[in-house]
């Protein structure tokens, strides 16, 4: 205990030394939705409060039409998103808000009265509310940093996410590989998932269960947002961010319900392709400061078809997911948050989940067997969301646990012989608290988490275990007009515990310096840095061997990441561009024979991405262009290391568009991917060959009748001139179907949803 108090002293006295520089990037389309911002806005004449908004969100607030807004709004002071705290200033007055652009909000009254509400327009109150141009004003200091990725609200309804694929969708720095959903792998600028600080809530995910599985799998239909710090991370993401971090939220009663009372919707979606039934029911409420939430989805289908018209095997859907929150807010602002989640897939998938087949399998095993994964997360949050001073706390403790489950034959035979187990699960907190300043913000704290991965089969158990406590700091300030800085330093101290009792210790100091600079009123310059110590990562639990030998111990991983760009915000446009490199220096990547527990690797992947945004008020058209290369100790990057560490990538383009007619109450929008060719991997000598290239596209309509402003209908098609291919970034792309067929995604697919809130 005195080597962990002795740690924490030393990191705590190296954070408060912190000198870096990190800024947060201008969000895009509707990305103000779910940032956090810092309000603090008294009860005042509701029209007045929307304004102290729009400065503090540079969020532009439009009232269509010759309506007024009246009456007086409540308080709304502490760090919230923008849609909760519009909902606050909103509450009681019959009027209702849309995004329908980057950086645009329209308010518009429920069953199209004027006003209304608690006091609608009192006399010689309302006013006509022309557009709050403030571009550029009140952007704030974000929490991430120059290269972060905000997928909102606003963006998961748009995308009518149904899998972690099409979460971010539109986003050609982030690659997803696979079909599956269940082995799905994300990569952000080349690096894959697990070589990130992933949370959900705030709980540190310790997901590296099986490489042919996901390392974090979630359902789409539980989010209200997802943050990427992609490369440089601030200090305050979490250790391990030697790639960057990916930070899940979940839903909360907050957005979805403004006022005391309590509401809820069912949503059901039928996919054609696969005949696959998605059913989504939640309920909910708020009442003196109590809040709870509850959500349960179920899916059920079969195998889906291929663009080349064949089933593809194992793909069948049998998945439940559900999540549960229960609050208490004080009036003096002190909250209390636990929140549990948790996810079952349980269905017959390719004997290897992460490809459809493989020939050499053919002979030895079955084509399908039983996978059964289950992913549990419990989150207990204390904050004061009425701070006061240099008092706003934070206190986080979670628990999180994932479990694969999977039958094991004979081989050459399709005799069952057993069922294996490997089991990840992470005890993990936090304790914070946020300073304010002038100029911005110092976040101070501590942090530790207690993760460990064991397998359970024919043979002895095994397990390793890593136990981590840290301290932090990270800045995010304007110091001068036209500049916003940030700077971060965190200390960790590692006790790692190998498979046969071996044990090791270290510790190291992670920092990060990022910057932007205004040069002009339309060109904004923006670099960044970052080195982190991650200390010895788990093995997966698969690969675990009770002969192995740790001989002097695993390397500690460390990283180095920079990034560079400008950003040109004029008007309705937002063009941006810029260059990204990062390295791992003694990535841990075992295997199962006895000499092979420090298998390690150096990892190098660089590039850069460019794109442009036009937003007309009710629609916008985007897109971007990302290039990504990936080195393994100097060679091009394989789809077999890949499953650990980075993939051939190569260069994707991707396209968006949407708008939406008002005066019917109609959205339309669609969306291309184009991924180029990828020869560098190509050898005659060992038959590996280039990686083809694809092209898909889909689009969609989305109604709401004005008879009925509760219901939401919605049509899509996926995959529109029924392209053949597999995703980037998916197992085996290089290999050719003679040896590995790939999990193809789906051929042309149609879905209808419904939606009908009460």
């Amino acid at each position: 205990m005195q080597k962990y108090v002795r740690a924490a002293a030393l990191s705590c006295g190296v954070s408060m030394c912190a000198l870096s520089l990190v800024v947060a990037d201008m969000p895009e389309a509707w990305a103000q939705a779910n940032t956090t911002y810092d309000f603090n806005i008294p009860a005042k004449r509701r029209l007045s409060a929307l304004a102290d908004f729009t400065a503090a969100t540079g969020i532009q607030v439009v009232r269509p039409g010759a309506g007024a807004i009246g009456g007086t709004s409540q308080a709304v002071s502490g760090q919230y998103s923008a849609e909760t705290a519009l909902r606050a200033i909103l509450a009681g007055s019959g009027l209702n808000y849309r995004f329908t652009g980057t950086r645009t909000v329209a308010i518009e009254a429920q069953g199209g009265d004027a006003g209304g509400g608690d006091g609608g327009v009192a006399p010689g109150e309302g006013i006509a509310l022309d557009t709050i141009d403030v571009r550029g004003a009140g952007e704030g200091i974000g929490r991430g940093g120059v290269s972060e990725v905000n997928v909102t609200s606003a963006d998961l309804e748009r995308r009518n996410a149904n899998d972690i694929r099409s979460v971010f969708r539109g986003e050609p720095r982030i690659t997803v590989g696979s079909s599956l959903p269940m082995s799905q792998k994300v990569y952000v600028q080349g690096v894959e998932e697990t070589n990130l600080a992933v949370s959900i809530d705030g709980s540190r995910q310790n997901n590296k269960v099986f490489h042919h599985n996901a390392t974090t799998i979630i359902d789409p239909n539980l989010l209200k947002a997802v943050r990427v710090d992609a490369g440089v991370a601030p200090a305050d993401a979490g250790p391990g961010a030697l790639g960057g971090a990916i930070a899940y939220e979940t839903k909360d009663v907050a957005d979805l319900l403004a006022k005391d009372g309590l509401g809820g919707f069912l949503k059901t979606t039928y996919n054609f392709n696969g005949n696959t039934s998605t059913n989504n029911l939640a309920v909910y409420g708020r009442q003196n400061g109590f809040e709870a939430l509850g959500s349960f989805n179920f899916a059920k289908g079969s195998e889906f078809t291929a663009g080349n018209g064949q089933e593809v095997l194992g793909t069948e859907t049998d998945f439940v997911s559900g999540l549960g929150k229960f609050a208490y807010q004080s009036t003096d602002g002190h909250r209390f948050e636990i929140s549990h989640e948790q996810l079952r897939d349980d269905a017959m998938r390719p004997f290897r989940a992460n490809v459809e087949r493989m020939v050499a399998d053919e002979s030895r095993w079955p084509v399908v067997r039983p996978y059964t994964l289950d992913r549990q997360n419990t989150v207990f949050t204390y904050t004061d969301v009425s701070p006061e001073g240099w008092w706003d706390p934070k206190f986080v403790l979670a628990y999180n646990r994932s479990k694969v489950a999977i039958d094991q034959y004979l081989v050459r035979t399709s005799t069952y012989d057993y069922t294996s187990e490997g089991i990840t699960d992470s005890l993990n907190g936090k304790l914070e608290n946020k300073f304010a300043l002038s100029i911005g913000n110092i976040v101070t704290g501590v942090d530790f988490y207690r993760d460990r991965a064991k397998y359970i089969g024919n043979t002895p158990s095994t397990s390793e275990k890593a136990d981590n406590i840290g301290a932090y700091a990270q800045a995010r300030l304007t110091p001068f007009e036209r500049t916003k800085l940030s700077f971060g330093v965190r200390g960790d101290h590692q006790d790692f515990e190998g498979v046969n009792g071996f044990s090791s210790s270290d510790q190291g100091l992670s920092g990060n310096v990022s910057g932007e600079y205004e040069l002009t009123s339309f060109l904004i310059a923006k670099a960044g840095y970052s080195h982190v110590w991650a200390g010895v990562p788990l093995a997966e639990n698969y690969v675990q061997n009770a002969a192995w030998d740790y001989g002097a111990g695993p390397k500690s991983v460390t990283s180095d990441n920079y990034t560079a760009g400008f950003v040109v915000p004029y008007e309705a446009f937002r063009f941006e561009a810029g260059v990204f490199q990062t390295e791992i220096d003694n990535a841990r990547v075992p295997l199962w024979a006895a000499n092979m527990a420090l298998r390690a690797f150096d990892v190098q992947t660089r590039g850069f991405h460019i794109g442009g945004t036009y937003n007309w008020g009710d629609g916008f058209a985007r897109v971007r262009f990302a290039r990504t290369d990936a080195e393994i100790d100097g060679q091009p990057a394989d789809t077999y290391l890949g499953q650990y560490l980075t993939a051939p990538l190569g260069d994707v383009l991707a396209f968006e568009v949407a708008h939406t007619f008002t005066q019917w109450n109609l959205t339309v929008g669609a969306d291309v991917e184009i991924v180029f060719d990828y020869d560098e991997l190509e050898d005659p000598a060992t038959g590996i060959g280039k990686i083809e290239g694809y092209e898909v596209a889909n689009a969609f309509v989305e109604y709401r009748p004005p008879s009925l402003s509760s219901l939401t209908l919605r049509g899509e098609v996926k995959n529109i001139f029924d392209a053949t291919y597999a995703a980037r970034g998916t197992y085996g792309l290089e290999y050719g179907t003679g040896v590995v067929r790939p999990l193809y995604e789906t051929g042309r697919t149609f879905l209808v949803s419904t939606k009908i809130d009460f």
